[in-house]
């Protein structure tokens, strides 16, 4: 095929965004197909503008997931943006962090999902194996470090009760933290 005047070829190229395929120049005759294997929860974070972030929302901050406890927003100077301030903890292991970050900028914002599992047994190792809602077990969970929350569900368990735990996950961690009981054994 012989390549197209450049007055021609562009308006062939309106034309084109109306039909399946344009060749212009000399290019190859294969077609190259493009899959997107990306799912809707493939990412661990999503941005979200600094301003828009409030008390009790999560962030994260040096690279943890961090539940926001404290947001202040100073106000523009002489120059530069208006800037906000936050403390956050820890979702995963209780530390307080600080950030500060121009309120038009973007922050990471971690996928925080809670999921309940009934609690199946405790193995000797510190492992926990929960059933899932649709029938399978899951055995990669390790127990809370949480004292208090350690011992309601040992004793718990001890005593037969039929306890469901609540995982909390973001950013490819997870955790228990929390937990009910649903009646006797």
């Amino acid at each position: 095929m012989k390549p197209l005047p450049l007055s021609l070829a562009a308006t062939s190229a309106t034309t084109a965004s109306r039909t399946s395929s344009l060749t212009i120049g000399s290019m190859s005759d294969e077609e190259h197909h493009f899959e997107s294997k990306a799912d809707a929860g493939a990412s661990k974070t999503y941005p979200q503008q600094a301003g828009t972030i409030r008390k009790n929302g999560y962030i994260v901050i040096k690279g943890r997931p961090c539940k926001v406890v404290e947001v202040s927003t100073s106000k523009t100077g002489k120059h530069g943006h208006a800037k906000c301030h936050f403390v956050a903890i820890d979702i995963f292991n209780g530390k307080k962090l600080e950030d500060i970050v121009p309120s038009s900028h973007n922050c990471d914002v971690p996928h925080v999902t809670r999921t309940d599992y009934q609690l199946i047994d405790i193995s000797e190792d510190g492992f926990v194996s929960l059933l899932t809602e649709n029938g399978n077990t899951k055995d990669d969970l390790k127990l809370p470090t949480d004292e208090a929350l350690l011992t309601q569900l040992k004793d718990g368990f001890a005593e037969g009760k039929d306890l469901v735990v609540t995982v909390m996950s973001a950013m490819g961690e997870e955790q228990i933290c929390a937990l009910k009981d649903i009646g006797p054994k």
